[in-house]
């Protein structure tokens, strides 16, 4: 009779709270500032540095897609996917695609060298001709802050961190982050997304 007592109570409670929070001077709780203006950002609103340490405004980019990658010379997904931007590069370059490839050393130390050694190896080994920038972080609290935008847009399986070398997300050309692939997601099975952005007025 006691617990019966109790659980009434307890239910009434509860009901009195949920009427106050719906009807009375309670109100929801807002978003959180950082939310709320991350969700009106674009990438354009970001100033990175290119490899040569030279500010770079993303606003350069606007009315392109894009496909941002963090790259490592000595991963074992390197050549792969250096190979398959390439491809992807020069197939859709002339239509208003660019590929953005920040360096990162987070993950295993696979990107150790200096920004001169990342862009020779680049250059040289993997012939890439894509905008190569500044080597960042993409997690942590120094991570740059185009990855803390890129990842509030776009959250990852099992957490938003970036998960190793050439997790890629896909932005449209009003610098809106439309997709997120995987390290193993090959750069090649993105070439339809790819189109369908190109094709958009």
């Amino acid at each position: 009779m006691q617990l019966l007592k109790f659980t009434n109570w307890v239910s009434v409670l509860f009901l009195g709270i949920a009427f106050l929070y719906f009807y009375g001077n309670l109100s929801a709780p807002s978003p959180p500032q950082s939310m709320a203006e991350d969700s009106s950002k674009s990438i354009y609103d970001f100033t990175v540095k290119d490899i040569r340490g030279n500010d770079v405004s993303l606003s350069e980019y606007n009315g392109k897609a894009l496909l941002i990658v963090n790259v490592a010379s000595k991963c074992g997904l390197t050549q792969t996917n250096y190979k398959e931007l390439n491809v992807l590069y020069e197939k859709y370059k002339s239509q208003g695609f660019e590929i953005l490839a920040f360096p990162c050393n987070q993950f295993a130390g696979q990107e150790p060298g200096s920004n001169e050694e990342i862009q020779e190896v680049v250059c040289t080994m993997f012939k890439a001709e894509f905008p190569i920038f500044d080597k960042i972080e993409v997690n942590g609290k120094n991570a740059a802050p185009l990855y803390k935008f890129l990842k509030s847009q776009k959250g990852g399986i099992f957490g938003d961190g970036i998960k190793w070398n050439f997790t890629k997300f896909l932005v449209n050309k009003e610098g809106k982050v439309v997709e997120r692939y995987a390290p193993t997601t090959s750069p090649l099975k993105i070439e339809k997304d790819i189109q369908k952005l190109l094709e958009s007025s």
